[in-house]
């Protein structure tokens, strides 16, 4: 039997916080733009293949690689909402080519139980940073007011819409912050680190 010694050598990998905050940023925005009532309802289908493309499978692979990185929050989040996103492609696109009928009982079953996944996840930034804090802060509300929307409320649902563009926005900067903070080698974009 051999004596060699093998070294196992851990590896690094990039950050790959930008990557999933920039997938769940653009593909809520476009959601949010047609909640709002910015863009035609037509425009979904553009949402439908952002959902399962960038926001959804692209997602859950920045997801994968925060476990790597041994970010637990990071990689609950972004590979749970990455399933989200290509949950409701599935959905969508099963309705908009007419072969399932989604009663409003169950979209109001869906937003609730992200509701309340999102309350946990929040309470969880409050260990992060403000940037952080902030998206998850308006992401809580635009889920809220979604579910409320989703009981025939349209109100609330086109108010969903204008908060969830204030989300994208949030997490938008705070992937913008990761990237222009690394390649510069400075703080460019402060995230508002917390004391713990």
């Amino acid at each position: 039997m051999s004596n060699t010694v093998y070294e196992i050598k851990e590896s690094s990998i990039a950050d790959p916080g930008p990557l999933g905050l920039a997938c769940f940023a653009l593909t809520t925005f476009c959601l949010s733009m047609v909640n709002a009532g910015f863009v035609d309802k037509s425009a979904t289908i553009v949402v439908i293949a952002l959902a399962l493309i960038y926001g959804g499978a692209t997602q859950i692979l920045a997801g994968m690689w925060e476990f790597k990185k041994n970010n637990v929050f990071g990689a609950t989040a972004f590979a749970s909402y990455g399933a989200f996103w290509i949950s409701l492609g599935v959905f969508d696109l099963l309705a908009t080519l007419h072969l399932v009928t989604i009663p409003a009982e169950g979209v109001w079953l869906f937003l609730l139980a992200w509701t309340i996944f999102t309350f946990y996840m929040w309470i969880g930034t409050f260990g992060t940073n403000r940037a952080l804090m902030v998206t998850f802060t308006l992401l809580l509300v635009t889920f809220i007011l979604l579910t409320i929307g989703a009981t025939g409320n349209h109100t609330a649902h086109t108010l969903g819409g204008y908060v969830g563009i204030l989300t994208a926005i949030a997490a938008w900067y705070t992937s913008a912050a990761g990237i222009w903070n690394t390649v510069f080698g400075r703080v460019v974009l402060p995230v508002g680190a917390l004391k713990k």
